[in-house]
């Protein structure tokens, strides 16, 4: 992968025309990992069971170059964590051709594709499927696609064949896959329609706005129904060592997601945001219930085994860590942020708050932005009560200080 990435940016910065932006950062960051959960009970029985990544030091850059119709941008990372091998990756997240013909524009290749309104959480980001609330904002991964657009004044149309080349055993974000926007401007009224046909997960429909009520405050909204959306499950209820991981990702029927927002911005450039949405995807009270009498089963089960055999319980624990890799972790969930804009510099504190169990995940950030420097400096908490979910995450703390230099 390394050498094709770079080849395919020597190509493009060897043109005439080429243009070339990107970013250099160095980052710090410490950890302290969890003493709850699965993982944690894993490792506590056989050390090294799940690996976790700990203190260290990542250097990355982020290339974006440009020639005629032709848009390619990759990222380099190398990171020493403790706990884990020196690590150095390569990736073109994006690689596209792009034209223009009879009013409307056309891509073909690896392109980034965003949609919806949310900030915390999106339910109508059907193509490129991001990952939300990033420490550091990372260039995203497109996915590939071929894409025809149509735009007007106040209308705009969006056809994507995401995932063109069918793939065996390709979920979530990499099924193959229609998908249609709809964008129409009304004033001060945003208003977007989306449609989507998986390949495995059949169709879904939503709908999104975004209203500027005045000049300090902003509503927004969006829904998605799916026919069917895939999930992590546990076909197996029983507490009993197993060979195999239980989770598997299923398809199930009827679910919805939901979000409402609201965002406030004073005159003296400091604002407040907040969101609070449903997620039908994610595990429901009773299964997260029974996920935890099944991990006390587990524990109990090899607490009654001789030493040399531990080691499957502890690998069977660490299995149950795979129920965090939905895209919630609780069906009703509340976020805030409270920012401010100052001349240079930009503090920041958010929350996210799930009531069914009282888990939070907190964070304070600061940034300093210059010409081409720009300074990061943050604390993301993990926590609650001992049996919510977010507590038993592996993470308890991260503290994170970044340089990055921009050209």
């Amino acid at each position: 992968m390394i050498p094709s990435a770079l080849l395919a940016l020597a190509l493009l910065t060897g043109s005439a025309r080429a243009e070339l932006t990107g970013q250099l950062r160095g980052q710090w960051q410490e950890r302290s990992a969890a003493a709850l959960g699965p993982l944690a009970a894993a490792n506590a029985l056989q050390a090294g069971t799940a690996p976790q990544a700990g203190s260290g030091a990542l250097l990355d850059a982020e290339l974006r170059a440009s020639a005629g119709p032709l848009t390619a941008a990759l990222s380099l990372q190398h990171s020493r964590l403790d706990g884990l091998p020196p690590r150095s990756t390569a990736a073109l997240q994006e690689l596209y051709l792009s034209g223009e013909a009879l009013g409307w524009q056309f891509s073909a290749g690896r392109k980034l594709v965003a949609w919806d309104v949310g900030y915390a959480f999106r339910p109508n980001d059907v193509v490129a499927q991001e990952e939300r609330r990033t420490l550091l904002s990372n260039m995203p991964r497109g996915r590939p696609l071929l894409q025809a657009e149509y735009f007007s004044a106040e209308t705009a149309w969006s056809l994507v064949w995401v995932n063109p080349e069918p793939r065996q055993q390709a979920h979530f974000g990499d099924e193959q896959a229609l998908a249609l926007r709809v964008y129409q401007r009304r004033g001060a009224l945003d208003l977007h329609g989306f449609a989507r046909l998986g390949e495995h997960t059949h169709e879904s429909l939503g709908a999104a706005a975004a209203w500027v009520a005045s000049d300090s405050i902003e509503l927004h909204a969006s829904w998605r129904y799916a026919r069917r959306n895939e999930v992590w499950r546990n076909r197996n209820g029983t507490a009993a060592l197993l060979p195999a991981s239980p989770w598997q990702v299923e398809a199930l029927g009827r679910r919805q997601q939901a979000l409402l927002g609201a965002s406030w911005t004073g005159e003296n450039r400091l604002s407040l945001m907040a969101e609070a949405w449903w997620d039908g995807n994610a595990l429901s009270a009773a299964q997260w219930r029974d996920w935890a009498n099944l991990n006390g089963g587990l524990r109990a089960i090899a607490s009654q085994l001789p030493a040399p055999l531990q080691g499957a319980a502890a690998g069977n624990l660490a299995w149950q860590a795979q129920a965090f890799g939905n895209s919630s972790l609780r069906r009703r969930n509340v976020f805030v942020r409270l920012a401010w804009d100052h001349e240079a510099w930009q503090p920041a504190l958010d929350l996210l708050y799930t009531p069914e169990d009282g888990g939070r995940i907190v964070t304070a950030s600061l940034a300093w932005t210059g010409n081409r420097w720009r300074i990061d400096a943050g604390l993301r908490s993990w926590g609650g009560p001992a049996a919510s979910v977010i507590a038993q995450l592996p993470q308890r703390r991260l503290a994170y200080l970044a340089s990055s230099w921009s050209f």
